[in-house]
């Protein structure tokens, strides 16, 4: 039970880019892997930083709703009896999280830059922790 409890925390703590990452990637085009068959994360997120306020708003009004499913998730999680129904929830929690993103009027690729950005670009990181 504690493999399973460990195996799901960590799950948890991945779930909030998981759906948006997965949906990113199933709709890039393999022309823009670039010649190695790879794409660089890092280099996706430094080709446009120039997020305006009302997206950065956008950004951080998703998150803070992620965040609140995350947190409500892990605790069903949790006490989840089976892998199945832990499973079953972290769907759930996936779908939350996508329509959270979207009800706040980013697209998911949108989202995933803005958070790439936060992540390795301090500028991004600065304008956004001003906007929370």
């Amino acid at each position: 039970m504690n493999k399973l409890l460990t195996s799901l925390t960590v799950s948890m703590a991945l779930l909030a880019a998981g759906p948006a990452l997965a949906q990113q990637s199933q709709q890039q085009d393999p022309a823009q892997t670039g010649q190695e068959g790879y794409s660089d994360p890092a280099a996706a997120g430094s080709q446009s930083t120039n997020y305006d306020d009302a997206e950065l708003k956008k950004f951080v009004e998703a998150q803070g709703g992620i965040n609140d499913i995350r947190d409500e998730y892990m605790a069903k999680i949790e006490d989840a009896d089976s892998q199945e129904k832990a499973q079953e929830l972290q769907m759930e929690a996936n779908d939350e999280m996508v329509s959270v993103i979207e009800d706040s009027g980013l697209d998911i690729p949108t989202y995933n830059a803005i958070a790439t950005a936060y992540n390795s670009e301090p500028k991004v990181r600065n304008r956004v922790d001003a906007l929370m």
